[in-house]
């Protein structure tokens, strides 16, 4: 039996701190991990719980993040609660298993740690790990500080371990603005960490001896096209609901209130930011000022749920507007940003038609500035009086040098 941990009502946490401490209240059965910049703190402070007695599972050490990832679709395959964390070239190496565990249905938890993709090497953080996994048919959750990558990270094992659901779930936080920046988080007990995600839910485990089950069977024509359309429409049908009725339930538990797209100051604004991560708060924060200062009407939207695409929400939260710029935390290389893709396609269908531009923006851990955003929300007033894009449809923001635009 593990150790009780005592929690302040109030702890001082980074976002690495908060997501170990939620995969430990978790009860995890097995980590497989090998750490990577900047998520090694996740998995290195879970082997500090479990050496010092607060978790009672394994802790298996691998020679790279396939392994890590392939450890754990055996270990979830096997009956058991599964976790790790990767971030950028990990992330990259794991992309393989990825497809296993998903399309094997084991509902295991991935902490990302947003960076960067290599070359040239970076070790901070941006979205290209994000996006390069959103193909992948796992559940994606993003969280804007420590005390979302907590919540979120909890939330995870209960929303892919339903069983209605069984499906694997990403906790996103951006690499070192939220992992290495400490922050007041309030986490629950340990015995109500525990109670709110329950028992773990084993589905046809191999090591039933007395019910065989085979796992990644090989079906060619015959089945593949039926299993990945399953395993679609669920994403699509059961996922919606099922994240939903987690986080009524856990604002019931905590107080805190989580939405699968976040829209603030959306009820009247003429115009909008979208964007992901740690990005949001300053977003939020611009446009409190510049409707203050300058009587913009600015909203900012952030999905909270990347997958499945929230399609029908992105719409309703951006009815009003009359322009949007879609925030992307990622070399496009070649293409617009996936964000801005995801939102344009979404409102291509719908009945209001604003004017949707692309930023590319924080590339490698660059500050995403107040001035940056101001910048912004003016352009996109001035879309909105003009009823057409007055600047390029997409623009690389805070580059060093003359400045680049394209379409």
């Amino acid at each position: 039996m593990a150790e009780k941990m005592e929690l302040n009502e109030v702890e001082v946490w980074d976002g690495n701190m908060a997501a170990s401490q939620a995969m430990r209240q978790a009860q995890i059965d097995v980590v497989a991990a090998y750490p990577i910049t900047p998520s090694t703190p996740v998995v290195q402070n879970y082997g500090s719980f479990l050496a010092n007695g607060y978790v009672d599972g394994e802790f298996v050490m691998v020679e790279s993040e396939h392994a890590a990832m392939s450890g754990c679709v055996g270990a979830a395959a096997a009956g058991g609660r599964v976790a790790t964390a990767t971030s950028s070239q990990g992330f990259a190496l794991m992309a393989e298993v990825l497809y296993q565990a998903s399309g094997m249905r084991l509902p295991i938890v991935l902490v990302v740690v947003n960076r960067a993709l290599a070359a040239p090497l970076n070790v901070n953080g941006d979205h290209s790990d994000m996006y390069l996994g959103r193909d992948s048919g796992w559940i994606q959750l993003d969280g804007f500080n420590p005390q979302e990558a907590y919540d979120l990270t909890l939330m995870a094992f209960k929303i892919g371990e339903d069983p209605e659901i069984r499906l694997p779930v990403m906790s996103h936080q951006d690499g070192f603005i939220t992992s290495h920046t400490a922050e007041n988080v309030r986490p629950l007990s340990d015995d109500e960490a525990y109670e709110f995600i329950g028992e773990y839910p084993m589905v046809n485990p191999m090591l039933d001896l007395a019910k065989p089950a085979t796992y990644g069977v090989q079906t060619e024509e015959d089945w593949h096209f039926e299993h990945k359309a399953r395993q679609h429409h669920d994403l699509m049908t059961k996922v919606f609901g099922k994240v939903e009725e987690v986080f009524d339930a856990f604002e019931k538990k905590t107080g805190r209130r989580y939405n699968i797209v976040e829209k603030y100051m959306m009820d009247d604004a003429d115009v909008a930011i979208v964007a992901l991560g740690s990005t949001v708060e300053t977003a939020i924060m611009v446009a409190e000022k510049i409707r203050k200062e300058q009587g913009i009407k600015a909203g900012v939207v952030s999905p909270r749920l990347f997958r499945p695409w929230p399609y029908e929400k992105i719409v309703e939260a951006l009815s009003g507007v009359k322009a949007v710029a879609c925030l992307d935390r990622s070399s496009p290389n070649g293409a617009f940003g996936t964000l801005y893709n995801e939102v344009a396609a979404s409102l291509y269908q719908s009945d209001n038609h604003p004017v949707v531009t692309n930023y590319i923006y924080g590339l490698g851990g660059r500050d995403f500035t107040v001035e940056h955003a101001e910048e912004i929300y003016k352009e996109l007033a001035a879309n909105a009086e003009a009823g057409k894009p007055t600047t390029p449809l997409q623009q690389f923001i805070g580059l060093r040098g003359p400045k680049l635009s394209f379409y």
